[in-house]
């Protein structure tokens, strides 16, 4: 299985924050959401993918190369999808075609007319005139009309509404189906991720925590609630947070299993979505 994008001890410095010794390694072919809160870290380890950041120490690579020697060979490959219009107001689809397509060897005019009419896109409308939607709409036409094999997506579901969000990911869904495409999902929404994602890398405070397959986060996270009086300093040491309240305790682990073992029936176990997981590890972060 290749890696399509590779950060090896990849480290930036600025003076308030730093994202610190990233090792993450992106499988192609599949969807990898990119999760933490607003200012954890993953615009600026985008930035460094991109080669819109250099890194202070450590390496990237894409495709197996490097930007240093290889940087337009690795753009004309990459589509990007950004949070908002990353385009001049006043231009149209048409206006962005003409400009955008002769950058791309792989261009795809037929391609480019099928996706305008199949997300019902106005040709000769100003940029600035488009919805949230629309505007993403757009860059996910102008992404895949150039058959990019890697498209990175920082935010894109935010500000979007509950049915579009739905939309898009059916989309995002349908445009992997030959195999072909790697997508790398960037977003604090974690449910989108929930339906489509195949890995998740998780990022809290400039460190990345965790980067594990889906299955394997199902098998092994749980959210366990019980009784306080199954509490004590061994028993503890299962959980990777507990939270105590006046009715009982609940708690996240990250070994099924052991628990399994230690509390047999005498605790309950729950499915630990994305969300929980965030919850409970910022609050071991606070405690630490």
């Amino acid at each position: 299985m290749k890696n399509v994008i590779e950060l090896r001890n990849a480290t930036k410095k600025f003076k308030e924050f730093s994202v610190e010794s990233i090792d993450l390694q992106v499988k192609q072919g599949f969807i990898t959401g990119f999760i933490g809160e607003n200012g954890a870290g993953k615009s600026t380890t985008i930035k460094m993918m991109m080669n819109l950041l250099k890194p202070d120490s450590g390496d990237v690579k894409v495709f197996g190369l490097d930007f240093k020697t290889h940087e337009k060979e690795i753009k004309e490959r990459i589509g990007f999808v950004y949070d908002g219009n990353v385009f001049f107001e006043g231009l149209n689809l048409k206006d962005i075609r003409r400009i955008v397509g002769p950058a791309y060897k792989q261009w795809d005019d037929p391609l480019f007319y099928k996706y305008v009419e199949q997300f019902d896109l106005p040709l000769n409308k100003a940029i600035k005139t488009f919805s949230k939607g629309m505007q993403m709409k757009a860059s996910l036409a102008i992404t895949l009309s150039h058959h990019a094999e890697l498209i990175i997506m920082d935010e894109p579901t935010s500000g979007l509404d509950p049915n579009f969000r739905r939309e898009l990911l059916s989309l995002l869904q349908e445009v992997m189906i030959d195999g072909k495409r790697t997508i790398f999902f960037s977003t604090h929404i974690t449910t989108d991720l929930d339906r489509i994602a195949d890995y998740i890398a998780f990022i809290q405070s400039g460190e990345l925590v965790f980067s594990k397959s889906i299955q394997d986060i199902s098998e092994h996270y749980a959210v366990v609630k019980g009784g306080l009086d199954l509490l004590d300093r061994d028993t503890e040491q299962c959980f990777v947070q507990v939270h105590r309240a006046s009715t009982g305790f609940h708690a996240l682990t990250d070994n099924v299993k052991t628990v399994e073992y230690t509390f047999g029936d005498a605790v309950v176990l729950e499915r630990a979505s994305l969300e929980e997981i965030m919850y409970y590890l910022k609050g071991k972060k606070q405690n630490v």
